[in-house]
């Protein structure tokens, strides 16, 4: 079979063909629920399925390259020729999306000196590596060699970025140097400069937009006078971050803008058709004068929600795409409310879970997402069960290293989102008045402040807070969480943590220690926990409320469990926790904060198992009740005024 660009059409063994297709991240789905979602959307008309390729999953740690489990794109492919559809393959190397650091790796963005989306050697030359691997996967999956793959993305929206050409020009040579024979895109918003500046000779132009789609096709047309135009990513719904409220967009606008669309004989990509989950620790963050962490779940209001089923956007473009092109007469059915159950929590005595950390072994591909009964999680570029810098024993922490300065998480190679960082206050004799002004450069992204191990506060990025009072003691000390890597533009790759030297009452206070807390490991220790109870807390429904901040390093661990008839898809229920991290059986659903605006975490019923099942949490602040809620349906959050 081929697949061509002809004059006005994409060409399918010759005879013109419509590229109906929608968006599926296969890192931010449950593996064993790929084929559900590429069926169902199959079922709203589409012939074709896109997915970015997340370097940083599958190159957590450099040179430790992994294509299997949650990284396996071959398999993802697979299904989706099974299904009798084509797919387009997006593999960056900057993927934006949302996702952490945009897809690049940190150990990349870290490099000294590194020149990153241009022809900078040391960036070259790790990229070509990286694209290599992909093509090695993909190169027999195209359509010409009887698989799914029919178009293959250079770069991503590189005019809203950069203009060297050169660069563009040599992803290009590396393309079709590892045997990629079919047609290449670009993809940029369709104005004169993004459009000029992302273009390169022999590559297919697409737009990217969600209104006004006859002038934006007007103005890719008029920078490419031949061939098919296509809307390559066609903006359905967007995403959320914490603080904000649950973004929607309306149905009866988004089905007009579409019928524009395909009523012009314009080609479609939907961005997204299921969104899916940012699970672990790999949601990304806007900064645009301000710093704004993604929420774990990528809903995105698609045509099928966070679990997979449909929504109203779903019937609505269904029945557009009818009008220009056959659709099966099947649609998904959604699924009726989640069982509820009510979980006592207890907190599990600190001796129980922080020294079995510090047998975390050193070297392996970091993973947000751990071993569960029935999946293992992706290698990200976001924490593992294994990487190095696990929170250490009481033992191992009577001599730990002393920094001048506070290292960062760069520094230190640590993949997970916290560091305890530590340091003996100066004598305050001399000093006058009770409270003391510490005051920082930046800390990114958030950190609660502690002396003698009573919370004094809190410094939030967000809210650009630097310095805060804190009161005379012995020792202070700064649990720094990192909440989501800048996704685009120049802050990719900014180091996390304590940034610069810190001042106390103007001078620098040196001598510092730093503490990794590998998230993921310390779930899964505090899920083997058992029995180990902290003293005071009998976890009932009506216990008191737990307060965190004299706990070691700050942190609660609780754990629960619950049985289940057979696995289905849950909601837990975070809205009277405070902020931290949830597991169900070792997997790490992701981020939870009363910040809001999502209340509930999705729990696919792939990591559940009948029969007994584990809860645990890693609390940062107070939770108002030590119980898990499972409820019926999900909670986003409310919808904007």
């Amino acid at each position: 079979m081929t697949f061509e660009i002809g004059e006005e059409h994409f060409l399918l063994d010759g005879a013109p063909h419509r590229v109906l297709s929608g968006a599926l991240h296969y890192f931010r789905v449950h593996p064993e629920q790929w084929a559900d979602r590429i069926h169902k959307a199959k079922l709203m008309g589409l012939n074709t399925i896109e997915t970015y390729v997340a370097w940083n999953a599958h190159e957590p740690r450099k040179g430790e390259w992994d294509a299997t489990g949650w990284n396996d794109l071959g398999h993802f492919l697979d299904l989706v020729a099974a299904e009798g559809m084509h797919a387009i393959v997006r593999p960056g190397p900057y993927i934006c999306a949302e996702w952490h650091n945009g897809g690049l790796p940190t150990w990349l963005t870290a490099m000294p000196g590194i020149g990153l989306r241009r022809s900078e050697p040391a960036y070259l030359a790790e990229v070509e590596t990286y694209l290599r691997r992909v093509y090695n996967i993909v190169v027999p999956r195209q359509i010409t060699h009887g698989g799914p793959v029919v178009l293959v993305q250079i770069e991503n929206e590189y005019g809203a970025y950069g203009n060297d050409t050169a660069y563009l020009e040599r992803l290009v040579e590396v393309t079709r140097e590892a045997g990629i024979v079919v047609p290449l895109t670009t993809i940029d918003q369709p104005t004169d400069q993004m459009l000029s500046d992302g273009s390169v000779n022999g590559v297919h132009l697409t737009g990217s937009f969600g209104s006004r789609a006859d002038e934006r096709l007007a103005t890719l047309r008029r920078h490419q006078p031949t061939g098919p135009l296509m809307c390559a990513e066609f903006w359905d719904g967007w995403f959320d971050w914490w603080g904000a409220f649950h973004h929607t967009t309306s149905v009866e606008d988004a089905a007009r803008e579409l019928d524009a669309l395909l009523a012009a004989g314009a080609s479609v990509n939907f961005y997204m058709v299921h969104g899916g989950t940012n699970y672990g620790l790999t949601n990304g963050a806007n900064h645009k004068g301000r710093y704004l962490p993604i929420a774990t779940s990528y809903d995105y209001d698609a045509p099928l929600d966070e679990a997979g089923n449909p929504t109203p956007k779903f019937f609505a473009f269904k029945d557009i795409i009818a009008k220009y092109a056959p659709v099966p007469a099947e649609s998904p059915e959604p699924s009726g409310p989640a069982p509820e159950l009510t979980v006592p929590l207890a907190a599990v005595a600190a001796d129980a879970w922080l020294p079995a950390l510090s047998n975390a072994s050193a070297g392996s591909a970091g993973s947000p997402r751990t071993t569960s009964a029935r999946s293992t999680g992706p290698s990200a570029d976001s924490g593992s069960a294994d990487s190095p810098g696990s929170i250490r024993s009481a033992d191992s922490l009577a001599a730990p290293t002393t920094y001048t300065v506070p290292p960062t998480f760069d520094a230190l190679q640590h993949l997970s989102a916290l560091v305890s960082y530590e340091v003996e206050l100066p004598d305050a004799s001399g000093t006058a008045g009770g409270g003391r002004l510490l005051e920082f450069d930046e800390v990114r992204d958030h950190a609660w402040v502690s002396v003698d191990g009573i919370r004094v506060g809190t410094l939030s990025r967000t809210l650009h807070e630097t310095a805060i009072v804190v009161p005379p003691g012995r020792r202070l000390r700064v649990l720094v969480e990192e909440q989501g890597r800048v996704n685009y533009a120049e802050r990719i790759g900014e180091e996390k943590g304590i940034i610069g030297t810190p001042l106390l009452d103007g001078a620098p206070l040196e001598g510092w220690t730093a503490t990794p807390i590998d998230v993921a490991a310390a779930g899964v220790a505090i899920a083997a926990a058992g029995d180990s109870i902290a003293e005071g807390f009998a976890g009932s429904p009506a216990s008191a409320p737990l307060h965190h901040g004299a706990t070691p390093l700050g942190i609660t661990g609780l754990r629960g469990e619950f049985e289940l008839d057979e696995p289905t898809d849950l909601y837990l229920d975070t809205s009277r926790w405070g902020k931290g991290y949830a597991f169900v059986n070792g997997f790490l659903l992701g981020r939870y904060w009363r910040s809001g605006p999502q209340q509930t975490l999705y729990v696919p019923g792939s990591v559940l198992r009948a029969g007994m099942n584990t809860i645990a949490v890693i609390e940062l602040e107070v939770t108002a009740s030590p119980v898990a809620r499972f409820v019926a349906q999900a909670a986003l959050g409310p919808l904007e005024e």
